[in-house]
């Protein structure tokens, strides 16, 4: 069996990790800042793998971001996750246009898009695009 290595925490640290696994916006973050506390108290990452259901080897890859980047690191970046089918920055005008020629009817605007854009998708994703752009562009207007 290998030894342990303890992570060093400064009181700031610790603070923001305690603050980081109770309010932290994602379970995958809450659960990364959790491991670093267990590690900081000396356990061994065996442990630890076993008490979050993950494996030792995820546990020291972590360990080795935060000394790396700091919480920062336990983040989950952009760019994971499938990709949105409808983008802001291409399809919003055609979508915009589309709507306003099938106004209460969105299963036309639906079947327009799809042969316009080539893309199949269904009708909860063009609601949920519209949705999201709009609140994005109520914000805008608000400030």
């Amino acid at each position: 069996m290998g030894k342990t290595k303890i992570v060093q925490l400064s009181d700031e640290q610790r603070q923001e990790l305690e603050d980081g696994r109770r309010t932290g916006r994602g379970h995958a973050f809450r659960e990364r800042c959790q491991m670093i506390l267990l590690k900081s108290e000396k356990r061994p990452s065996r442990e630890i793998a076993r008490f979050l259901d993950c494996h030792k080897i995820t546990v020291n890859q972590w360990v080795k971001r935060f000394e790396a980047e700091g919480i920062e690191g336990l983040k989950t970046r952009p760019g994971r996750g499938r990709r949105a089918i409808l983008q802001v920055s291409t399809d919003l005008s055609k979508v915009r246009a589309a709507v306003q020629r099938s106004r209460q009817r969105i299963g036309l605007a639906k079947a327009e898009l799809e042969t316009e854009l080539q893309k199949p998708f269904s009708t909860t994703t063009l609601k949920r695009f519209l949705k999201k752009t709009i609140a994005a562009s109520n914000e805008l207007e608000s400030d």
